[in-house]
């Protein structure tokens, strides 16, 4: 896949404002207000921006902080990890290596197999149900 660039008039005529705000000037939505927080359907999480799959449900797991925890990202996700310092903190950050989409941050307190919380804004994700039947 092609790296995406994209003017920021560009991604305005694309995304919600809230959109914009998470994906393409690295903001974060409010805990507990992001409509994936507690969607348990089966299924995978795209990137909003680019439509790259990232997520699939069965990683994700309730971590009560807010916002929607996975403990891994899809094999074909490469998702990007880089310092961030903001806010007085020092943390790792998570992008979308097609688009540079920001899609929330990295934690080590997550539970097995990788111990690891990608804690994910719903701003930065686009659900798509599973449609196979069981």
């Amino acid at each position: 896949m092609t790296k995406i660039t994209r003017t920021d008039k560009e991604w305005k005529a694309e995304l919600t404002a809230e959109q914009f705000r998470v994906t393409r000037e690295s903001g974060t939505e409010a805990p507990f207000s992001g409509e994936y927080d507690q969607r348990w359907d089966r299924g995978q999480y795209f990137c909003v921006c680019c439509n790259h799959p990232l997520f699939g449900s069965e990683s994700k797991f309730n971590a009560g902080c807010g916002w929607p925890s996975f403990h891994s990202e899809l094999e074909e996700a490469n998702v990007v990890q880089r310092p961030d310092y903001s806010h007085g903190k020092s943390r790792i950050e998570l992008l979308c290596r097609y688009c540079d989409a920001h899609l929330g941050h990295i934690f080590p307190d997550g539970p097995p197999p990788t111990g690891m919380r990608y804690c994910i804004n719903s701003a930065s994700l686009e659900f798509r149900e599973d449609e196979t039947e069981e």
